[in-house]
């Protein structure tokens, strides 16, 4: 290849011999003028002068050093080019090159072979003969190079193997191999998204230049008897040795990279790896395993990333399910951003989305109505619940609804007997014999008026993709299963999950905490025959997240409220947590009546630059209250963003929604106008029995979650009238 494309379309070699070409490949652009001739020139010349350092490549063919010289002209790119490197832990196997720059770290094998490649069936063939080991060489030594970029904190998504082909047009994808011809090869890396910045691609070269050092031949050191390197260009300058570079260090690397990631949008530091995480996404599990660990530790991060690898690995399809419908769009985007060569390989869907896509593609009928099946129960209730003995506990319908949708249907019981001996996890209230009676036969005459209306609910939507995933003997479309937020799904959802992949290795992996569960009800992973053992139970605790403010703020609000984990694990409220953050602070603005109080968050987010309101959010505890401040704010003229709609995509605009819908999220800012009242409702009938202890509970674990999505700013807003406490504006720093 050639300065590429000098804007004619095709570019052309210093010889006049026609190169390149096609739109995909990310061409430079050189417009006609005295300005354009320039540039042409420019790119001519460093072309010529990587052409002459490419000949110095005395052993290599014409076409490895038409390879060599546009791998060097991204030099001037910010691109960094190691040449023939030894394999770490080997003798005699080398490395051809190793390329660093914006958009990764490139393991490259450069071929010269006299037919075009042929990928067929997850193999590499060429003229008719199998040339699948070099396919096998190239991948190990990339894992060798994901090992090593691991010590920096960087994803092994990242790194990427390519196999290029001397006289030859090839632009294809084995696996996660990408394979490119000697014209291909430029545009195509040129073109790659940037991920890395100038300091990342020095440091990760300078790191790669230690791990991989320079290849010596073993064969011309046995008939001369001196150890002599081969004569290869030296395309970029030698990494100084350990002894002369008194700044490369790789934990200040490492905090250098952690503090590249916060100073971000936070949508680029929600992709940020330590390297516990990085252990974690690249560990092979004989079966089910899950990661737990409180708010904060980075677990959604590790299964995106997870998700990423596992389908660069097998080459397959990973479905990556969560139960919220706003999380699959702002995941997918991520992904996207972090991981592109694999995107489209990663499924991302509520649960619900997807049983009910999964039974339309086997032709099973599904009549999903919520309005009929709500009046379903509203009938059962007028009937046969209201004047029963469950009204002693809870006279309002919601409550027993909760039940049928959580406990009984949630967790598949077909039979009062099984009913009337079920543990029900994380619901408090006692129910005796006749009140148990009572909720069944609220339950079955609930489902004579569903049935009546032929019409199913969400549970019934998931009850019937399971029996259809289990009659259909272990084939599933996907080599992998993750499911983010697990304890927010019913036992009936895990268990058809766990159905697409069996116990099969590196299969199913749960990621959730039992302290962040925002629905009622639980169950245990025993429940659904789901066996984590050993070392595939793991548990992450530095929060990278909150400051210790932060962290004692949101603890505070849930320290009496044990709970227990799915893994039948009996957790108190107040945890341990290992802090790595230490900037954040706790805003309290506590104002004398409602319109004071909106009045000072109006005034707070209109005087946040453009910047710092897209890493903002406002969060509320229901609908109505997102309802109005969402007036509140336009009217001010502050943008909003729901959360609903939120993609992951920055946008200037402060994200309104509510505590369940930023599960999964962090913001740099977090603002929850008038949080208290989640702390005061029904606070003074916990003693009194009935349901309010449960409710209460249910609150607070939403407002926690809510409080642990904030980075650098919890902003706490309270209404307090005069009289009792005057206005003020604290802030815990």
């Amino acid at each position: 290849m050639t300065p590429w494309d000098a804007g004619r379309g095709e570019g052309a070699c210093d010889d006049g011999r026609r190169v390149g070409g096609g739109e995909r490949g990310g061409r430079i652009g050189i417009t006609a003028g005295p300005g354009g001739r320039r540039q042409e020139r420019l790119l001519r010349e460093q072309w010529r002068a990587a052409r002459r350092r490419a000949e110095r490549w005395e052993a290599a063919s014409e076409g490895e050093r038409r390879i060599a010289a546009q791998l060097l002209m991204l030099t001037e790119r910010g691109w960094r080019l190691l040449v023939d490197r030894r394999w770490p832990g080997t003798r005699a196997a080398n490395v051809d090159m190793l390329l660093i720059g914006p958009g990764g770290v490139f393991v490259i094998d450069v071929k010269n072979w006299r037919a075009a490649p042929e990928p067929s069936g997850g193999r590499l063939r060429a003229g008719g003969f199998s040339r699948d080991e070099h396919r096998r060489k190239l991948l190990a030594v990339t894992k060798a190079a994901e090992g090593a970029v691991a010590a920096l904190g960087m994803s092994p998504v990242a790194v990427r193997p390519l196999m290029a082909f001397a006289g030859h047009r090839v632009d294809s994808e084995l696996g996660r191999l990408r394979l490119l011809g000697e014209h291909e090869i430029g545009p195509a890396l040129l073109s790659e998204r940037t991920r890395l910045s100038a300091g990342s691609v020095r440091a990760l070269a300078e790191h790669l230049g230690r791990v991989f050092p320079e290849y010596e031949d073993p064969a011309a050191a046995d008939r001369t008897g001196i150890r002599t390197a081969q004569n290869r260009p030296a395309a970029t300058p030698a990494a100084p040795s350990p002894a002369d570079d008194g700044l490369f260090d790789l934990d200040g690397l490492r905090r250098a990279a952690l503090d590249e990631a916060r100073r971000a949008p936070i949508e680029q530091w929600m992709t940020f790896l330590d390297p516990d995480q990085l252990a974690l996404v690249r560990r092979n599990w004989a079966g089910p395993a899950r990661i737990s660990g409180p708010a904060g530790t980075g677990k959604t991060v590790v299964a995106l990333h997870r998700a990423a690898y596992l389908a660069q690995r097998t080459g397959g399809r990973v479905l990556y399910v969560t139960f919220a419908n706003n999380l699959p769009r702002v995941q997918a985007t991520f992904l996207a951003t972090m991981a592109p060569a694999v995107a489209d390989r990663i499924e991302f869907s509520s649960l619900h989305h997807w049983a009910r896509t999964y039974l339309q593609s086997r032709d099973v009928p599904v009549r999903l109505h919520r309005e009929k099946a709500e009046t379903a129960f509203s009938l059962a209730w007028k009937h046969l619940g209201r004047d029963s003995c469950l009204a002693e506990i809870d006279p309002l319908p919601r409550y027993w609804k909760e039940e049928i949708d959580h406990v009984i249907k949630g967790r598949g019981i077909t039979s009062f007997d099984a009913y009337a001996a079920l543990p029900r996890r994380r619901r408090r209230t006692s129910l005796r014999h006749p009140h148990r009676q009572a909720v069944w036969a609220l339950y079955e005459a609930y489902e004579a008026q569903r049935t009546e209306r032929a019409v199913h609910d969400f549970n019934d939507v998931l009850s019937l993709a399971l029996a259809e995933a289990a009659g259909r003997g272990g084939h599933s479309p996907y080599t992998a299963v993750v499911v983010d937020e697990v304890q927010d799904l019913t036992l009936v959802g895990v268990r058809l999950l766990h159905s697409l992949v069996g116990d099969s290795p590196n299969g199913l992996l749960l990621v959730g905490d039992g302290q962040q569960a925002v629905y009622p009800g639980g169950f245990r992973l025993s429940d659904a025959g789901i066996d984590i053992r050993g070392d595939r139970g793991q548990v992450l605790r530095a929060n990278y997240r909150n400051s210790k403010e932060i962290v004692d703020t949101a603890l505070s609000v849930v320290a009496e409220d044990a709970f227990e984990d799915i893994d039948g694990s009996r957790t108190p409220g107040r945890r341990d947590v290992d802090l790595t953050y230490h900037h954040g602070e706790v805003v309290r603005a506590v104002l004398p009546s409602p319109a004071a109080h909106d009045a000072a968050l109006v005034a707070v987010l209109r005087g946040l630059t453009p910047q710092e309101l897209a890493d903002s959010a406002v969060l509320c505890p229901a609908t109505r209250a997102i309802a109005r401040y969402r007036r509140l704010l336009t009217r001010a003229g502050v943008r909003v963003c729901l959360l609903e709609s939120y993609d992951g995509r920055p946008v200037a605009a402060v994200k309104l929604g509510s505590y369940r819908r930023a599960k999964g999220l962090e913001f740099k800012r977090v603002y929850l106008p008038r949080y208290e009242a989640n702390l005061t409702v029904g606070k003074e009938a916990e003693d009194d029995g009935g349901t309010a202890r449960e409710q209460g509970e249910l609150m607070r674990s939403q407002l926690f979650v809510a409080m642990t999505r904030a980075r650098d700013v919890l902003w706490l807003g309270s209404v307090r009238p005069s009289g009792t406490a005057g206005e003020s504006t604290d802030r815990e720093e």
